[in-house]
């Protein structure tokens, strides 16, 4: 019988309530899979451990949780605690840098009507996912060493062949599961970087003839976006668009609340909301827990067995089912419930479910 070995990095803020959320989430679901067995084994990362230990990201800490088959991570970093130059500590970037965690998925997707600040749309009528390359583009030298008596600053924007080539491969594969088509988002008509960037995905198209294609500008897709969420699929881009663009999508299906996110490479991956640490929450039992335990599917379904896949598909269909209820909604969604109240919905609909014929 296979037994996984979870990683748990709860890290800081409300990180940890809403990794507690979804390990109640992860247990429910374990008792209804069978030949598989999860272990859970957590470690300390952020702005805690920083200032217990003087590094948000011991090296030590980093190898252990390499051992494991994949990492489930809460919120990490403190807008007080930041490193002498002025920004904030932000060690979840540095595991994707370290583990080469080059695609970044961020699923969006509508549960209710109620949750849209859009009018006219009902469930499942906005359904795309933006795939952000996480190691190359605007932040690729964010840890250089700077000059500190010169009066400008800069950053690079990197874009590598191999790099642009894999993700571009990433976001066809991922459409070839879902509707089979793909937009680019870059600012081809402006930046050279961009424009090399295009050159790729045009040349990767071409390997996947099967997949439609389409090629939008970063400030026409911040538009077309409200205008038309309906009309993507999958939306491949840059590390800073494609950051910037996961909080616009989520913002147009209820909130970081609801947004989940993973971050692959060829060897690790982990998965976490895609929202922060929260702080003027943390404690209050207020958290939306949903983007974590989306993420846990998302793990689950990473891990490739057919137990776990049909846990996933668990998870997906049952938080898809509560949150049809409009009385299902946490604060962020303009409700009542508490991220324990939310948990226990969840974790009742999942014991409650007829089992697979």
């Amino acid at each position: 019988m296979p037994r996984f070995q979870i990683a748990t990095l709860p890290g800081d803020g409300i990180g940890p309530e809403v990794i507690a959320a979804t390990l109640d989430v992860l247990h429910a679901v374990a008792a209804r899979l069978a030949d598989v067995q999860f272990a859970f084994q957590e470690f300390s990362v952020g702005a805690g451990e920083y200032l217990r230990s003087g590094d948000p990201l011991p090296p030590a800490t980093v190898e252990a949780f390499k051992q494991c088959d994949a990492i489930l991570l809460g919120a990490m970093g403190l807008p007080d605690v930041r490193w002498p130059n002025g920004v904030e500590m932000t060690p979840q970037i540095d595991i994707r840098e370290q583990l080469d965690l080059y695609n970044g998925v961020r699923p969006i997707r509508l549960f209710h009507e109620t949750h849209t600040p859009l009018k006219g749309y009902a469930a499942g009528q906005i359904d795309f996912v933006i795939v952000r390359e996480n190691c190359e583009g605007l932040f690729s030298e964010r840890r250089t060493p700077r000059p500190t008596d010169r009066d400008f600053e800069t950053d690079t924007l990197r874009i590598t062949r191999r790099g642009a080539e894999r993700i571009c491969r990433a976001a066809f594969d991922l459409a070839r599961k879902r509707r089979r088509h793909v937009t680019l988002v870059d600012k081809a008509n402006v930046l050279p970087s961009m424009a090399f960037f295009r050159s790729v995905f045009d040349a990767v198209a071409t390997e996947y003839p099967d997949v439609e294609t389409s090629r939008v500008y970063i400030d026409a897709m911040a538009l077309y976006l409200v205008q038309k969420p309906e009309r993507y699929d999958v939306i491949v881009t840059e590390n800073m668009f494609g950051d910037i663009l996961s909080d616009l999508a989520a913002g147009l299906v209820g909130g970081m609340g609801l947004a989940p996110s993973a971050d692959i490479g060829d060897e690790y991956a982990v998965f976490q909301p895609s929202h922060g640490s929260a702080p003027d929450i943390a404690g209050r039992g207020i958290a939306n827990p949903v983007a974590t335990i989306l993420s846990a599917a998302l793990m689950l379904d990473w891990l490739d067995h057919p137990e776990t896949r049909r846990g996933a598909r668990l998870i997906e269909d049952t938080v898809a089912r509560v949150l049809a209820d409009p009385a299902n909604r946490t604060a962020d969604l303009g409700g009542t419930l508490g991220t324990r109240a939310v948990t226990e919905r969840i974790v009742a609909a999942i014991e409650a479910a007829p089992p697979e014929s």
